[in-house]
């Protein structure tokens, strides 16, 4: 059982920006999903325990070991897709990850070869393994993402933000992807898209203005807000007012009308009816601290 245990990261940046503040998390094997607004610092986070970026203060541990001090007892059991990552250009699929292989410390030629053809036939890429990568799609750029994040067998494997811009289709490949190998390993799934999350993760984070607003289990989180969840639809330059007396969640256009969503301990009547809340009930509940439950 792998373990990564991030205690009291701050990163505070020269021009005075502290992007974390605090952040304490304890990960086990498994997918976690750390939700959070662009701008939460969900990036920085990453950074941080990737050993890209070295904190102000606090200490990541990964199966105990001080990854501050000697990072690179973590970078040779990483797997890291970022956010935006380049390729070299005219170099095919099947090259560029026995490049990057070589450069993970997998030097013998045999195993080399045998990982290589496996994650392109895991991610769904063998059939096109001779084409250049930077004629790949969004989708099929992602799927390379994640076979390159995984030459080497890492233990800890760390996604930011790895299905945005990718159409219902490539979403669901990728999600599977993640699912199948995130049993013996730890799996970080930084992002901004609820369902993400949802479909994916028995464990969770909300990050919000660099510091971790809740975690836990996401099916627990949500029965919560069971029965405090309520919505109606409105006229567009009704929110203001609904705003001022209510806990509004969020608001949304259902078949071209506003709906709101408000949190209330008390039953609402006047035109409301019950919803069940899910994870997006959730997270916008704790996205504004003058907002949280």
């Amino acid at each position: 059982m792998n373990t990564l245990s991030i205690k009291n990261i701050t990163k505070q940046y020269a021009n005075g920006v502290k992007a974390l503040n605090n952040v304490s998390l304890e990960l086990k094997n498994g997918l976690f999903g750390l939700l959070g607004p662009n701008g939460a610092g969900k990036s920085s986070l990453m950074r941080t325990i990737a050993t890209l970026q070295e904190p102000s203060s606090g200490t990541v541990l990964f199966n105990g070991s001080n990854c501050i001090e000697n990072p690179q007892v973590l970078r040779s059991q990483l797997g890291y897709l970022p956010q935006e990552f380049g390729v070299y250009p005219k170099v095919n699929a099947e090259d560029l990850l026995h490049h990057l292989a070589v450069l993970k410390g997998v030097v013998s030629k045999g195993e080399r070869k045998d990982q290589v053809n496996a994650l392109l036939v895991q991610t769904n890429l063998y059939g096109h393994r001779k084409k250049s990568v930077n004629t790949f799609s969004g989708g099929m750029r992602q799927r390379f993402g994640i076979a390159q994040a995984l030459l080497g067998a890492p233990k800890l494997i760390i996604v930011d933000e790895p299905t945005a811009g990718l159409d219902p289709e490539e979403r669901n490949r990728f999600l599977n992807l993640l699912s199948e190998i995130g049993e013996n390993v730890i799996i970080i799934l930084s992002t901004h898209i609820v369902e993400d999350v949802r479909d994916l993760c028995n464990n969770m984070a909300i990050l919000n203005k660099g510091e971790i607003v809740v975690q836990g289990n996401p099916n627990e989180l949500t029965s919560k807000l069971v029965n405090k969840v309520w919505v109606k639809i409105i006229e567009k330059n009704d929110i203001a007012r609904y705003s001022e007396n209510y806990h509004l969640l969020s608001t949304r256009l259902l078949s071209g009308k506003t709906q709101i969503q408000i949190l209330s301990d008390t039953r609402l009547d006047n035109g409301f009816t019950a919803y069940p809340p899910d994870l997006e009930s959730v997270y916008f509940s704790y996205l504004n601290p003058i907002l949280k439950s």
